[in-house]
């Protein structure tokens, strides 16, 4: 390493903390359940299934955890944290934030982020392929002399934000869910733009450009199919493109990961007497205002990203706010 490479580095210790963000392997799951890995072998096995996959997936695993804690720790202050913890983790201004593990992963570590840069390493590529991930361990080695000097690559990541009239907050970098925590269905009022419909759905999804590869994607299958099967003409292409490539657009709408506007889907809409079925796809960006008003006694929720365990309740006479939020995730590519 050379002189001016190390007043480089001992700069950045003064000034940078790199927070390396873990997640359990399915062995290590599979341990917590069945309290040793013997036992857990013979239930798997037991299955029929082949348990030397848990132990390869596990062991890339930590080899690729164990490199970037080294190249990292050459660099600046490490602290490691479980997933677990990230909801309750302060990062510093200055911190430079590395996620071990999958889409899922980087994609939960970001919405706990304010504008601190975070770089998603895969551990495994024969295993894995991700958008979020775009290095291995081993390059971290040139990457974070750039992160701690600012001249990084990096792709903004528009969020959305969820927030309930008694101060709850939720953000989300893929999507948002607003229903019921069960198969039965979601009642509440939604209000777009000053247009109010009583509701009767299995549940609203909210999308964020980025998640627009995701649970968007699933339901705009499900209109395209529909349309076909009904012949329907006039159905615009974009519309049709829109999910199925993750980058197209839908009325016009930008599916761009730093577009600045979300994207809301009502989920099996029910018309009935009481319910109405008009206001079942939408943007909202800075100007648009989307807000609900929950009619359920109990099971009401909103979580966001596919986390189950991070959830505001959304019960009888609770009011959510859905907006473009003002914070940007900031991925960090190369």
């Amino acid at each position: 390493m050379g002189k001016s490479t190390e007043t480089d580095v001992a700069a950045g210790r003064g000034m940078h903390k790199i927070v390396l963000v873990k997640r359990r392997t399915r062995l290590e799951e599979l341990k917590r359940r069945y309290n040793t890995v013997e036992q857990a072998k013979f239930y798997v096995e037991h299955l029929g299934a082949d348990f030397s996959d848990y132990e390869a997936e596990h062991a890339n695993y930590y080899k690729a955890l164990e490199s970037s804690r080294a190249i990292a720790g050459r660099y600046a202050r490490v602290q490691e944290i479980d997933r677990d913890y990230v909801p309750n983790m302060i990062f510093g201004a200055k911190d430079i934030v590395v996620a071990v593990g999958q889409d899922g992963l980087v994609a939960n570590v970001m919405k706990y982020l304010d504008g601190q840069p975070l770089v998603g390493v895969n551990p495994d590529v024969k295993r894995w392929e991700g958008q979020l991930l775009p290095f291995e361990a081993g390059d971290l080695e040139s990457l974070l002399p750039k992160v701690i000097a600012g001249s990084q690559n990096e792709k903004r990541v528009t969020m959305g934000k969820a927030e309930t009239a008694d101060g709850q907050v939720l953000y989300a970098v893929n999507d948002f869910f607003i229903g019921v925590n069960n198969h039965t269905s979601a009642r509440y009022h939604m209000c777009y733009n000053g247009v109010v419909e009583q509701q009767s759905s299995s549940g609203v999804i909210v999308s964020t450009g980025l998640g627009m590869t995701g649970w968007h994607a699933s339901v705009m299958a499900q209109f395209r199919g529909m349309a076909r099967a009904f012949q329907l003409e006039g159905v615009p292409e974009q519309m049709a493109a829109d999910g199925a490539q993750g980058a197209g657009t839908a009325h016009g709408m930008g599916a761009a990961w730093d577009a600045g506007k979300l994207i809301f889907q009502v989920r099996e809409p029910y018309p009935s007497r009481y319910t109405q079925t008009e206001l079942v796809y939408g943007q909202v960006t800075e100007r648009d205002r989307l807000s609900f008003i929950s009619d359920m006694a109990e099971n009401g929720v909103v979580f966001s990203d596919g986390i189950l365990d991070d959830t505001i309740e959304f019960n009888a006479g609770t009011k959510l706010t859905v907006s473009v939020a003002d914070r940007v995730g900031r991925l960090v590519t190369g």
